[in-house]
């Protein structure tokens, strides 16, 4: 591959509802670039950009992979991107170092669950948008329905640039309505034709909706387009150009990725339309020695800086990270500093990925995407810097987990290798957790559904030999008290020779703090070198409740009487008197369960909102508002933990996929007195 400036190149994300056929485009891509002699199938298991075997064996996407192509003296970066939002991780990684997408929808179809999720993350981020409506050669596609869907769901912003010629597997081209021009297809090869009359009124009319958005671009335009006269191809094309920039129109193309229709002029429209890193606004960035913002300019003659946006790991070259060039220029061998952790590193190996293949390049110019492997410590979200000129860029903000499952190794000696292939998984994707809970004896993976963290444990057998047995979460509950009482402690034990004394009196009362230890002893009963003894017999005594074992928290115990023994008293003697002190207390003092309580937030249509509510209802929880957000409703509720074990499921399939939601712990609350003996013969079995 040959060495491209920053002004040739492009950095573009693809995506789409799942199956909709973005492999496929980027194969056509990799075939229409003449980088492959053939394509490859997705059903087939051999496409550049699906190469891990657990996405050969799902037939899906479910890692970002990097598919370069060279077209028209242009580099191409595309990031093809797995279509489940449960790998929100990739997508939101991809969207950071893009500024380009083409949004896939298939034409059999139309707009899908995912293609408005997607649609609404590109504008949040005013991400320039292309759509390509694939599969043109399936049968019924009725292409008026699917522009009228795409503009009615996706905005009027949508513009049709091209329009079908020939149904179902007759499917043979397109009319380009902004050169109006019909082009017929016969594999990758073309041919320009006029275009006849029985397309000729449908061309028109989709040309003067094309203008007339265009014109609306600036005023010069408006002015030609009132007054009746020509504008021309060229003023269109800049005019689109900057219209698509901006985020102000999306084309809309029509093509089949299997039969390469349409593959080349999205192409043509990804180097024409789409900005190049040099035009793109300085990049903010933080000085790590000053605080202080500092802004970056994707330009070969800033210092290097870059940051690290995704991390595979290979069984033979170990971590490989990707980097995208934010400015300067990275060369074979360079020395440079991990800004965020104070590293200095070298890249001595470097390299251009196309799926899991290495293409040797030298020098990657300001905007480029290069990979880097073997660097110790290196990690997803860092970056790399000039160490001269050290620079942070902020991390991509990841979300929580909305689910967790519980994993042990069906094979006992497997115990420690699950530990160093989940801490190599979590290198590739920081998005899920892991979470070793003491009190539950769970290991826990916390992701963004069970495709996401099927996925994991996919790629664990598959790559770490370790399978898994997996589980629901145990809720980790607490014990606390209800009513005030006062209780003694007495520890007495005499066994020839110096014997153990140590004797209190405690008043137990309910607080909304963890845990507070206070003393109001009086005269010396109990001498204050035994307080500490005292405190650290009910910290200890408090780890395990008299209930079903759940630590004790939200309690007050003040030390107010006792007594001691000049020889006898020691320290473990008051600790063990303070444990008694809490037995007996617990005789009295109505100990209950408390139930961990999360805040949610539920993202729905409108359609949906009613159903969610009354689930939540269901579920013990309490709404507590909404909020809108661009056609969504924002449904925000306090419920026990307990309760949405798993809600990502079942959220789901109440909302036929469209649903999302985020969850947050927020305190402890008393479990209804009808569930307590059921969550102690639970935990107690």
């Amino acid at each position: 591959m040959k060495e491209y400036n920053t002004k040739e190149i492009r950095n573009i994300a693809l995506l789409g509802h799942q199956g909709s056929g973005k492999t496929s485009l980027s194969e056509a891509f990799l075939f229409a670039s003449n980088a492959i002699e053939k394509k490859g199938e997705v059903e087939k298991k051999n496409t550049v950009s699906d190469y891990l075997i657990e996405e050969q064996n799902k037939l899906s996407s479910l890692s970002m992979s990097l598919i370069p192509l060279e077209w028209n003296d242009h580099k191409i970066n595309v990031l093809d991107v797995p279509g489940s939002d449960e790998f929100v991780g990739d997508i939101n990684q991809s969207l950071a170092v893009v500024k380009g997408a083409v949004l896939v929808v298939d034409g059999s179809k139309g707009v899908e669950v995912g293609t408005e999720r997607i649609w609404k993350v590109l504008k949040e981020k005013n991400v320039p948008t292309m759509i390509f409506v694939n599969k043109m050669d399936k049968e019924n596609i009725k292409i008026d329905d699917v522009l009228n869907e795409i503009r009615s769901k996706l905005g009027k912003q949508t513009l049709p640039f091209t329009w079908p010629i020939g149904k179902d597997e007759d499917f043979a081209g397109f009319v380009n309505v902004i050169e109006m021009k019909a082009h017929i297809f016969e594999g990758l090869d073309s041919h320009v034709e006029e275009i006849w009359d029985d397309k000729k009124a449908k061309a028109d009319e989709l040309r003067e909706l094309v203008l007339e958005s265009v014109a609306e671009t600036s005023e010069e335009l408006l002015e030609l387009y009132f007054s009746g006269e020509e504008i021309s191809v060229e003023q269109i094309k800049t005019a689109l150009r900057g219209g698509v920039i901006r985020g102000g129109l999306t084309p809309i193309l029509v093509g089949s990725a299997t039969k390469n229709i349409g593959v080349r002029t999205l192409m043509d429209m990804m180097v024409d339309y789409f900005p190049s890193p040099a035009d793109l606004e300085k990049i903010k960035a933080t000085d790590p020695k000053t605080g202080d913002d500092v802004m970056v300019q994707t330009s070969d003659d800033e210092p290097f800086a870059g940051y690290v946006f995704k991390t595979t790991v290979d069984p033979f070259m170990g971590a490989i990270s990707f980097v995208k060039v934010n400015a300067g220029t990275l060369r074979q061998g360079q020395e440079f500093s991990i800004t965020n952790k104070g590293e200095n590193k070298k890249a001595a190996n470097l390299f251009q990925l196309r799926g899991k293949n290495q293409i040797q390049v030298d020098v990657f110019h300001a905007g480029d995407i290069a990979a880097i492997a073997k660097i110790d410590g290196l990690e997803t979200g860092d970056t790399i810097a000039d160490h001269k000129h050290p620079v942070v860029f902020d991390p991509v903000v990841l979300p929580t987990p909305v689910i967790y499952i519980a994993a042990h190794p069906k094979n006992k000696n497997d115990e420690d290798k699950i530990s160093q292939a989940l801490q190599r998984l979590n290198l590739e994707d920081p998005s899920f957790v892991i979470l070793r809970n003491k009190e539950t004896a769970q290991l826990l993976l916390g992701g963004q559904g069970m495709t996401h963290l099927g996925y994991i444990l996919e790629r664990m057998k598959t790559m770490f030999k370790v399978d898994v047995d997996i589980e629901d979460q145990k809720i980790v509950y607490r014990e606390t008290i209800r009513k005030t009482v006062n209780a003694e402690g007495k520890h007495k034990k005499q066994s020839g020779g110096a014997g153990q004394f140590g004797h209190v009196w405690i008043k137990f009362e309910p607080t909304d703090e963890l845990f507070v230890f206070a003393d109001s002893v009086f005269g010396g009963a109990v001498p204050k070198n035994y307080f500490p003894a005292v405190e650290k017999g009910l910290v200890e005594t408090f780890e395990a409740g008299p209930l079903a074992g759940f630590p004790v928290i939200n309690v007050k115990c003040t030390l107010y009487d006792g007594s001691y023994h000049p020889v006898d008293s020691n320290e473990i003697s008051f600790k063990l008197a303070a444990s008694l002190a809490f037995k007996e207390a617990t005789k009295t003092c109505q100990p209950t369960i408390l139930e961990p309580i999360v805040r949610v937030e539920v993202t729905v249509k409108d359609q949906y909102v009613g159903d969610v509510m009354g689930d939540m209802n269901k579920r013990r929880g309490r709404v507590l508002g909404m909020n809108q957000s661009e056609g969504y409703q924002v449904v925000i509720a306090d419920v026990p933990e307990a309760e949405i074990v798993k809600y990502a499921i079942d959220l789901k399939a109440m909302t036929q996929g469209s649903g999302s939601f985020t969850r947050e712990f927020l305190r402890y609350e008393e479990v209804p007195g009808n569930l307590i003996d059921k969550i102690i013969q639970a935990y107690k079995k």
